[in-house]
């Protein structure tokens, strides 16, 4: 598999645009990001980053446009080889996932035993390693349900991580947790991001969180990018739906009554 990035960029996402139906949910959306580089994808409740997210996962194909990982354009791949690309992707969700009827150990194993030949031994070895990297040393044995919120998310990030991928997806890493936890949560993504370069990819709505780990961050709103800078550019922005988004005030939008009508109406007819 050729995964060779000659200009540096991990993922490459140009003029993406995707539709549910007749209804528009991403357009004309283009960022990029680096070799071990945090991007933070940030945007209010139907802005579409759980769609994009779906979409640099290879969930979904889009209307038009293209999406490289790793030098490679997954909209063209095959089922065969989006397959053999995600070997080097990563995935936490935002839920943990795991397995309820598998031990932690047996859930970090799982990508090993799937997409390797390694012995038992080895494959204990690493995952073992890997719980010792998220801080969940000794835990290999205990089922999910006696772990803490927190101790669910780090395990799945362990699961995540032990194939050493290049690439991180993490879908909202806070969500439900103290922020005690949180916190530690952050601390552990950049810790990952230095030891291992990876590109890690986080979808979150958490101000405070993305500020702390982003190198870079995107700002959707209603489908289409309205910034992608450095946080701290995206701090001083003084674009009205970025500031409304981190001054936590609600958005004032216009309704016109007849544009509304008028809209009901065609979407009535076409159902």
């Amino acid at each position: 598999m050729n995964s060779q990035m000659p200009n540096g960029y991990a993922i490459e996402v140009e003029r993406l645009v995707t539709h549910y139906g007749p209804r528009k949910i991403l357009d004309d959306v283009n960022f990029t990001a680096r070799q071990g580089e945090i991007m933070v994808i940030m945007g209010g409740s139907g802005s579409g980053k759980s769609t994009l997210l779906r979409h640099l996962l290879g969930l979904h194909r889009p209307t038009s446009g293209s999406i490289k990982l790793l030098g490679q354009d997954i909209t063209k791949l095959s089922a065969d080889q989006m397959f053999d690309l995600r070997k080097n992707m990563g995935v936490a969700f935002q839920g943990g996932a795991l397995f309820n009827s598998m031990t932690v150990g047996e859930n970090v194993e799982l990508p090993l035993r799937e997409h390797t030949r390694l012995d038992d031994n080895t494959i204990r070895i690493m995952s073992r390693m890997k719980l010792e990297v998220v801080n969940l040393a000794g835990f290999e044995d205990m089922m999910p349900a006696e772990l803490s919120g927190g101790m669910i998310k780090r395990a799945a990030l362990a699961r995540a991580i032990v194939m050493d991928p290049k690439l991180l997806f993490f879908d909202e890493p806070s969500a439900g947790l103290d922020p005690v936890v949180s916190a530690e949560l952050d601390e552990l993504i950049l810790t990952l991001r230095d030891a291992m370069n990876m590109t890690i990819v986080v979808v979150t709505h958490e101000l405070e969180s993305a500020f702390k780990i982003a190198d870079r961050i995107t700002v959707l709103d209603q489908g289409r990018i309205l910034m992608s800078d450095t946080a701290a550019a995206v701090r001083a922005s003084e674009h009205p739906r970025i500031r409304s988004l981190l001054d936590r005030t609600p958005r004032n939008d216009a309704v016109n009554p007849d544009e509304y009508l008028e809209r009901l109406t065609r979407e009535i007819i076409r159902a």
